[in-house]
């Protein structure tokens, strides 16, 4: 069996992890995308405290496909270097674990 994944990815706003979502779904790279509109993020960069707005963008694909949604996201997004991690998901609904194999052939 196939293995399965959820990624987390931050977004400048709700329109773009929207755009981003849609992208990779009709790709068929994820087979899922839910969009967060809204939290707050504190962070260092380039040496300074930052606090920004920020939308949250979950995806649902498998390892197989991986790679290839990590580069198309960082080639949609509009961060010098954003945030795109990911966790093994351990198990779930057969048929929803079946579903999200099948839209991302």
């Amino acid at each position: 069996m196939e293995g399965f994944l959820l990624v987390y990815i931050t977004c400048s706003n709700l329109e773009e992890a929207k755009a981003i979502g849609k992208a990779v779904v009709e790709e068929k790279l994820a087979a899922c995308a839910n969009c967060i509109s809204s939290m707050e993020s504190i962070y260092i960069w380039k040496d300074k405290l930052q606090e920004d707005k920020e939308a949250i963008l979950i995806l649902k694909t498998t390892s197989q496909r991986i790679e290839e949604l990590t580069k198309r996201v960082k080639d949609l997004h509009s961060y010098e270097n954003p945030c795109v991690i990911y966790y093994k998901l351990e198990g779930g609904s057969k048929d929803y674990l079946d579903w999200i194999q099948e839209m991302t052939k």
